[in-house]
């Protein structure tokens, strides 16, 4: 993958049956993480530690900052927030692909200065089984 643009990270949740773009959203994170089953046991060759192989809960978090631009995007993220609900989203990673799959938001921040935009941060967390499409 060579240099990309940062902007062209897209974050999208489905609203009405049609994904949608988080308007606003300045800086995004996507992160794969798999926990380990460790195996180690007295027979363990010089005692290294060993690993079970594809055996761990996998996830799948993203994180994302910006400033409101969208009051459609906006009421549909506060929404799916305070109901808790699993919605599925897109994650679109220029010259590598799509994530998708559904996901909660776990933290919703807003905050501001006196002299400047009310700017949020969001948190998702992956609640299934997330897809991925390469490009």
């Amino acid at each position: 993958m060579v240099a990309q643009r940062g902007r062209d990270l897209l974050v999208k949740m489905e609203a009405g049956g049609a994904f949608t773009t988080v308007a606003g959203l300045r800086t995004k994170r996507l992160a794969f993480n798999s926990e380990t089953v460790d195996v180690t046991d007295a027979d363990s060759a010089g005692r290294w530690r060993e690993l079970l192989a594809a055996s761990g809960v996998q996830r799948a978090s993203v994180s994302g900052a910006g400033i409101f631009k969208d009051a459609a995007s906006d009421a549909a993220m506060r929404s799916a927030f305070f109901s808790g609900a699993i919605g599925r989203w897109q994650f679109l990673v220029p010259d590598f692909g799509t994530v998708e799959g559904p996901f909660q938001i776990t933290a919703l921040e807003y905050s501001g200065a006196h002299d400047g935009e009310v700017t949020f941060e969001v948190s998702l967390e992956s609640a299934g089984a997330v897809g991925f499409v390469a490009l």
